[in-house]
């Protein structure tokens, strides 16, 4: 059975569903729209359920699931939605030239066709100024929706042509009671800390969650335990390396609580900070996470 789908099955951001609902009931919608806020939100859900909307052959204010168009979305096989994604680390002039050769091909479904462009502000230069002249004279049937999270690497002209839709990080409350509701655990404080308003950072700590709380665990009784059982007990920080930062977030976020009583935890945390940098500046992964439990160790 296919679901009536809206912005009702997203969490946060309830602004902004009622103004992009506005737009399809006030029949206000324009060219092209730019979806930007921290990672992790739900910008890219956002813009697919906002291209339901839009190409529902009913006109609701929110999609029929039963019209010939949702049901294609529903099955991902709707060729009037197009979703461009980076090619590697970034959008590339070839995929947009791509996009510029389709773009003036007459919807199939609807009689309107959507373009979402996912993490636009990894477009290149080039890509960026070849996409500015389909923003200057698009399609009357066309609407574009980019999404990205840092605003400052869009191009102005870029800028200047698009709807800004700005959103905030997903408040605490609200990413406690979904993982309640769909997880079936409770979020401590320094978890919900940790995702920083991100349902897909919350996500990745409820996939590592005992790692989490093991961490937690050592480094505030480092003092009990040798050198080498901290190591061995912390192995999984050097298996972790996709998710360091977030799991070194979350250790200085722990340590911080301590941090009002106890100096030693300033200095905790500024060597925690230290591999943080070292490692953006690709320093060797392991001897900086062996040099930073050291010299916590050591203290």
């Amino acid at each position: 059975m296919l679901l009536n789908l809206s912005f009702e099955t997203l969490i946060g951001n309830e602004q902004i569903k009622e103004t992009l609902n506005n737009i399809i009931q006030n029949n206000n919608l324009t060219h092209s729209y730019m979806f930007v806020g921290p990672s992790g939100i739900g910008k890219t859900l956002f813009a697919k359920e906002f291209a339901k909307m839009i190409l529902c052959q009913t006109n609701g204010t929110k999609p029929c699931g039963k019209c010939k168009s949702c049901i294609e979305l529903e099955n991902n096989n709707n060729p009037d939605l197009i979703i461009i994604e980076p090619d590697n680390t970034t959008i590339k002039i070839e995929q947009i030239r791509q996009m510029q050769l389709k773009i003036l091909e007459k919807p199939i479904i609807s009689n309107k066709k959507v373009y979402i462009i996912k993490d636009a502000d990894l477009m290149t230069r080039d890509a960026s100024n070849c996409l500015l002249k389909t923003l200057e004279e698009p399609p009357s049937f066309i609407t574009i929706i980019m999404t990205g999270t840092n605003e400052s690497l869009f191009l102005n002209t870029i800028k200047s042509r698009c709807v800004k839709i700005a959103f905030s990080k997903i408040q605490d409350n609200l990413l406690k009671k979904f993982f309640e509701d769909n997880h079936g655990f409770t979020m401590n404080e320094a978890l919900l800390k940790a995702c920083e308003g991100s349902i897909e950072k919350a996500l990745k700590v409820n996939e590592k969650k005992q790692d989490y709380e093991e961490a937690a665990k050592i480094f505030l009784n480092i003092e009990n335990y040798k050198l080498l059982d901290v190591i061995n007990k912390l192995d999984f920080l050097y298996k972790n390396k996709e998710n360091i930062y977030e799991i070194l977030d979350y250790i200085n976020i722990i340590l911080s609580s301590k941090a009002i009583n106890n100096l030693k935890y300033i200095r905790y945390i500024e060597a925690v900070e230290q591999t943080k940098k070292s490692l953006k500046q690709n320093s060797n992964y392991d001897m900086s996470i062996d040099n930073m439990l050291y010299k916590i160790w050591e203290e």
